[in-house]
Formats: C-alpha cells, sequence, structure tokens
C-alpha cells in the first residue's frame, strides 16, 4: 500500500497494562521514519485498570489504536462498533476512530493465519490451544476456518477445555500443532513457561509462541530440545501491525 504524508498531528497508540517491552511502539515510530510519515506519533497507554480508557478516549484525539493483554475482551464495552470478525470472536486490538465512532477490528486473525500459511502444516489436523484468553479466541476462530481441530488447555476446569495435569501421550501423538496463546514466558518473566509435558515432544510437533520477547522463549527451547520445530510471535505481530495501519489508513 503506498504510504502518504499526512498533514495534520495523528495520534496512534497502545493500550495494556506493563507494557513497556512492547513491540508496537518501536515499530510504528520506525515506520513513520521510513516512510517519512509526518506530524504522526504512537504512544503507550499503560492503565490498571480498563475503566480508565475512557480519560484516554476523552483527553487525546487519538487516530488509531492497538490493544494488547489483558484488555482484548475487556475493552469491547468501550467500543461502540464491531467488526463481524471481531464480533464473532469477541476479542479486539485493533481500534479506528470514524465519525465520532470508536470501531473495533481483529487483526490478530490476519496475522496468525498469514504465518501458518508460510510453514507446512498439510499434515496437522489437530492442534492444542494452551490458553483461553482474548489471543486465544483469535487463534481459534483461524483454526476452525482452516479445519484444523483444536483442543483448549487450561489451568481451571473450563467447558470444551482439558486441564494442563491431563495432558498425556496419547494427546500429544494426536495434536501435532501446540500454541502458546499465554504471556508466559515473556519478558520480564523469561523464566516462566507453560506446564505441559515435554518429554512427550518429537520431530513431527511444532511449537507456535505468540510470545515475542524475548525471541526463545523458555517454551520454545524445551520444544527444540525434543526435536520439535518452533516458531515465535513476531511476524504474527509484524503482520498483524501492517493490517492494522491499512484499517487506519482508510479512515484518515
Amino acid at each position: 500500500m503506498q504510504q502518504k504524508k499526512l498533514k495534520n498531528k495523528y495520534i496512534y497508540g497502545l493500550v495494556g497494562k506493563n507494557i513497556n517491552y512492547s513491540f508496537s511502539k518501536g515499530y510504528f515510530l520506525e515506520k513513520f521514519k521510513k516512510d517519512q510519515i509526518i506530524n504522526s506519533n504512537y504512544l503507550n497507554f499503560d492503565i490498571e485498570r480498563i475503566d480508565l480508557i475512557e480519560d484516554i478516549f476523552q483527553k487525546n484525539k487519538l487516530s488509531g489504536l492497538n490493544v494488547t493483554i489483558p484488555y482484548k475482551e475487556k475493552i469491547i464495552p468501550f467500543i461502540d462498533e464491531l467488526s463481524p470478525t471481531a464480533k464473532e470472536i469477541g476479542s479486539v486490538n485493533t481500534i479506528c476512530f470514524h465519525n465520532s465512532k470508536k470501531i473495533g477490528y481483529n487483526t490478530d486473525v490476519f496475522g496468525f493465519d498469514k504465518t501458518l500459511s508460510e510453514i507446512n502444516i498439510d499434515n496437522i489436523q489437530h492442534a492444542l490451544v494452551l490458553g483461553t484468553g482474548g489471543a486465544s479466541k483469535a487463534i481459534r476462530y483461524v483454526l476452525s476456518k482452516r479445519k484444523i481441530n483444536y483442543s483448549l488447555v487450561s489451568r481451571s476446569k473450563k467447558e470444551g477445555s482439558i486441564l494442563y495435569k491431563d495432558l498425556d501421550a496419547d494427546l500429544f501423538n494426536q495434536h501435532l500443532l501446540i500454541i502458546n496463546s499465554t504471556p508466559l514466558g515473556t519478558y520480564p518473566n523469561i523464566e516462566e513457561f507453560p506446564d505441559i509435558p515435554y518429554n512427550y515432544l518429537n520431530n513431527k510437533h511444532i511449537l507456535y509462541d505468540l510470545v515475542y520477547n524475548p525471541i526463545e522463549t523458555l517454551y520454545m527451547k524445551k520444544g527444540k530440545d525434543k526435536g520439535a520445530r518452533v516458531i515465535n510471535g513476531l511476524k504474527m505481530l509484524e503482520y498483524q501491525a501492517q493490517k492494522s495501519w491499512e484499517l487506519w489508513s482508510e479512515f484518515n
């Protein structure tokens, strides 16, 4: 998409909690510089509670927002409209502002789907999804569209989910794609990792981690030790950011 110089002051940003580590601010500031997009800025809006988003809306003339953990679901009541995909998923990571309305989208879907297209998953029929939050919802949506059966893994008993303690060799033999949609292992808590039985992994498995900082998490290292192929969330993040920019540009 051809980029253009913006004539007015445009404010974009990221809403989340404890987001100093985040990729988004650096990515967009570098993009503005590289593409000579002037009079624009990207800010981190680090809030302790989701209701504080109202103050951000009121005090800033915003042109676009990204939303990250833990607010992808919680922000929905503060949005005027949802795209059909975001409504179906129940999770928002991008907000556009148009005619005084806040419109929620989910570009995680685009980012995850595009990364799956770049790896060979032709033999994958079943996946395990670790975590049940907002990021997990986007992952499940894509898997369903690709007709990949999935099982949810949760720390507490929820309808349709498996407890971590119940994971066994049979499940691992069947589910060759394992996706960590939790924040476990994210900087600065790099010693954390999902509590799965890594001894059941082999070279047929693919471990996908939505975490991108650090580049290689303990989850990924433990998978590599067993011969599994591992992928981090950086490419997905880049693709969803590109899609966010396309959406913002349509309204600005």
